[in-house]
């Protein structure tokens, strides 16, 4: 482990606890692929060993990234493991055999990553308007043999024209119940799968869409809403 020293207190802290954190989870990845592999069988996916390998080198570049890039909050492996990897699998029911799909504001890779690693019959458009993270999107879609499948647009949703793929997913975009609207407008006609919570359900019924929620699994505030083309 190294530690830097700097003349600021604060940024010295941050350092150190962003590097313990790191090589905490880095030395923890056989843990995590033994959670990851224990939750799914408990959840009920059907995930192949050599997708537990990618899934978790994935979680590790997501740590290696996060102390610059915030990809994701605070979370212990098996947090990850559940609300970040295994969540996302969420929509594969929902996606057919060599279906395309779009993922607007994936951040870390998510709900995309982990369903192209565990469908590798799957393809996916990642819009992420953030410059630095569509970058890790690249370099992680490399790192992750996902390049041949992946393409990522460095845009606002609104900015992208004449996509393919006739379902869209959302799972952690800034100011979702303020887009909301306009994400609505934008994929009409499209299968729309939205991770969210009470919020998002007020969003949908506030601009007269029908769906269906799905609960998420261990949880008691967060659903998969699938709305109807």
């Amino acid at each position: 482990m190294e530690v830097r020293f700097f003349s600021s207190a604060p940024n010295f802290i941050f350092a150190i606890i962003a590097t313990l954190q790191f090589d905490s989870d880095r030395m923890g990845n056989e843990t995590f692929e033994h959670i990851l592999g224990r939750m799914a069988d408990q959840l009920g996916h059907k995930v192949e060993p050599e997708a537990i390998e990618k899934l978790a080198a994935h979680y590790d570049l997501v740590m290696e990234a996060n102390p610059l890039l915030h990809l994701t909050g605070p979370v212990s492996a098996e947090e990850f493991a559940e609300r970040h990897t295994l969540e996302s699998l969420a929509i594969l029911k929902f996606l057919p055999i060599g279906a395309k799909f779009i993922d607007v504001g994936p951040g870390g890779g998510f709900p995309s990553f982990p369903c192209l690693i565990v469908r590798p019959d799957l393809s996916a458009i990642l819009i992420e308007s953030k410059v630095k993270k569509a970058d890790f999107l690249v370099d992680a879609a490399g790192k992750l043999g996902l390049s041949d499948r992946v393409v990522v647009i460095n845009k606002q949703f609104e900015e992208v024209r004449d996509l393919e793929g006739d379902y869209v997913t959302c799972r952690a975009l800034d100011k979702f119940s303020e887009k909301l609207p306009r994400l609505l407008r934008r994929f009409a006609g499209k299968q729309l799968l939205l991770f969210g919570g009470p919020m998002l359900r007020d969003g949908l019924n506030a601009a007269h869409r029908t769906f269906d929620e799905i609960l998420l699994p261990n949880s008691e505030r967060r659903f998969l809403f699938v709305l109807a083309t």
